[in-house]
């Protein structure tokens, strides 16, 4: 793997690449900024005057003092501006999603893996303190044997016209699924139900069932049209069950020691009989908290200056949108489970 030492190029600095920019800069490593808006342009030119800050992405790929680019334009120009970037042999980090078809996803994964750079997707929940924490938890055992998850994740609004509430909202929950249960599920059922815009056939709530080889399960439920903002997780396993919720300030994580048991060896009249609750003590602990897009920009540095592989690497990106395509055939079906075409 080639290792590359030097600045960091961001191309889109709108809505959320700004964000980008902020951290890239307080790490000190920002050296250009590229985006299409002079205006734009304008504001960051000002509060960045040591900064390149350019229209025309060019100009930064064949600068060789710049070791990787940051890419946060709009999703349908993620394939175009993420093969530049990599066809220019810089390390790459393209946000959530990768692309917008597998196909190309796949062939980003690839022409990575050819010209020796890293690849990288903003799958940023990821790097979220209380999802490590439950990655953590369950590699050493702590809930026993993963069932089954459940999440939630809606608002009233932003309604988009240009994509559908699981293809807005469900990357995050499907990245996290998969990050948690280490592998990808082989069918996928999807049901959505179109209100605000019924003549263009835009889902507005979505409810999506993974189900996995091993037997365990995901099931998340999206929508932009919903009174309360929920950000929640559900994780079920056979020894203790565990709950994030993102929207609580503090204490986001609670550990319930509950499950059910079978008496082995006892007389029954009924199989309810051979069942034994279990109604244990609720742990809720301390988790020290950093902003997760922090983490995710030095993982990024970490790939420019050493080569590392990244947490939310090109694959996984690719095997999110996997399900997503996958996910998106069920809907048209009628809510008919399909299969993940997928073959890491």
């Amino acid at each position: 793997m080639t290792r590359m030492h030097g600045g960091i190029a961001v191309v889109g600095a709108g809505y959320w690449g700004r964000n980008i920019v902020r951290n890239i800069a307080q790490l000190g490593r920002l050296a250009a900024i590229v985006d299409s808006d002079a205006s734009v342009r304008a504001r960051f030119a000002s509060d960045y005057p040591k900064v390149v800050v350019t229209g025309h992405l060019d100009e930064v790929l064949g600068d060789p003092s710049i070791g990787g680019v940051m890419v946060a334009v709009p999703a349908p120009q993620h394939y175009d501006v993420a093969m530049r970037v990599i066809e220019a042999g810089k390390h790459t980090y393209v946000e959530k999603p990768l692309a917008l078809r597998l196909e190309h996803g796949r062939t980003l994964v690839a022409r990575a893996r050819q010209m020796g750079v890293r690849l990288m997707v903003g799958h940023l929940l990821l790097y979220h303190p209380c999802v490590q924490y439950i990655r953590r938890a369950i590699d050493r055992s702590e809930l026993g044997d993963v069932l089954y998850l459940h999440s939630q994740r809606v608002n009233l609004g932003k309604v988009r016209s240009d994509e559908n509430a699981m293809w807005s909202l469900a990357p995050h929950d499907i990245s996290v699924a998969l990050y948690l249960l280490d592998q990808t599920p082989a069918r996928v059922a999807a049901q959505g139900f179109c209100y605000l815009q019924k003549d263009s056939n835009i889902h507005d709530v979505v409810f999506l069932t993974l189900s996995f080889s091993g037997g365990q399960a995901a099931h998340f439920h999206v929508s932009w049209l919903d009174p309360h903002k929920r950000r929640r997780l559900t994780v079920v396993g056979s020894e203790k069950m565990l709950s994030f919720d993102d929207m609580q300030a503090a204490e986001k994580v609670r550990v319930y020691d509950k499950g059910v048991g079978v008496l082995d060896g006892q007389a029954y009249e009924t199989y309810a009989d051979l069942l034994s609750l279990r109604q244990g003590d609720v742990v809720i602990p301390h988790i020290p908290m950093r902003e997760p897009l922090r983490a995710l920009c030095e993982d990024f540095l970490a790939v420019v200056d050493e080569g590392a592989a990244p947490r939310a690497d090109g694959a996984g990106g690719a095997a999110v949108l996997a399900v997503l395509e996958a996910a998106q055939r069920s809907l048209s079906a009628g809510g008919r489970s399909v299969d993940v075409e997928w073959d890491a």
